[in-house]
């Protein structure tokens, strides 16, 4: 009996060694930000111990969404009511019918007419919030309604002081702090060829720092605030983060990236330190649109 129970003890952690180093088949494999296989239930236990995870996705992988989903619940089950929902793909001007439509208010169609939502709200976001509704949870749209990003881009950020009183509300307070030296903004000057000018990295960070202002104003010490963008939004603990600090730099942040390579059976050394965890996925894996 005991030479079995060893056997057992033995092909279960034979089992465990090749799950983390991936079997050429695996859907996905975890990593630490040094490039070291890890586990879901390590990550779960540092999101646990954060007051902001900052959820970095690929838009159109069905691994991320699914990860998001299972941590919303886990993190649920051990913080309840002190977890906090956000995320980039609705707009702060669009708050109120989100919260009408969690309080049971409107309906999922009208929720549909009168919120800009993604072409893949129905598989990827509408369970986040529909989970929000169910356990009564607030759901913060976080991001910039799109129109004054664009108006950023197209005419620089000072067409910002001329909108409204009113739809300041909707964006980060101005004047805005801005370090054109963050990796995350001078790879974009870069990769456009200065096409645009700062006003391309510029409608960025209007982004990440509206991102960081409206989860800064619903987060309460003593919460988890999980947030859901992607994964560019945060990656090197960047954008997001780096305005995140900027209100508050006491605060413990946790940054999930995801990246997706060819092999996953080793971290690509430019996808190491880009998140505390990292998802690494098959490049061919099917995608939830196109």
């Amino acid at each position: 009996m005991i030479k079995k129970l060893k056997l057992t003890a033995l092909s279960l952690a034979l089992s465990g060694v090749i799950n983390a180093q991936g079997t050429g088949k695996d859907p996905y494999l975890l990593y630490t930000d040094a490039g070291k296989t890890t586990t879901y239930q390590e990550l779960l236990k540092k999101a646990k111990e954060a007051d902001i995870v900052l959820f970095g996705e690929l838009h159109d992988n069905p691994i991320c969404h699914w990860l998001q989903l299972e941590l919303t619940k886990d993190l649920f089950a051990d913080k309840k009511e002190k977890l906090v929902l956000g995320a980039e793909m609705f707009e702060a001007d669009d708050q109120i019918a989100i919260t009408e439509y969690l309080k049971g208010k409107i309906s999922e169609k009208t929720l549909k007419d009168e919120v800009k939502l993604w072409n893949n709200f129905a598989t990827d976001y509408k369970p986040l919030l529909d989970f929000a509704k169910t356990n009564k949870l607030n759901f913060v749209a976080t991001n910039i309604p799109r129109r004054y990003a664009n108006m950023v881009y197209s005419k620089g950020i000072t067409a910002l002081d001329s909108i409204d009183v009113q739809a300041k509300q909707w964006i980060a307070p101005l004047p805005m702090p801005y370090d054109a030296n963050l990796k995350c903004y001078k790879d974009i000057f870069e990769n456009a060829g200065g096409h645009g000018g700062e006003n391309l990295p510029k409608s960025q960070a209007i982004k990440d720092a509206t991102m960081a202002h409206f989860i800064l104003k619903n987060y309460s010490k003593g919460q988890t605030f999980l947030h859901y963008h992607g994964a560019y939004h945060s990656n090197n603990h960047q954008a997001i983060e780096w305005y995140l600090k900027q209100g508050n730099p006491n605060l413990k942040i946790m940054v999930i990236s995801s990246a997706e390579q060819k092999d996953i059976s080793k971290l690509e050394d430019g996808n190491k330190m880009i998140g505390d965890f990292i998802i690494c996925t098959p490049s061919n894996l099917t995608k939830t649109y196109k």
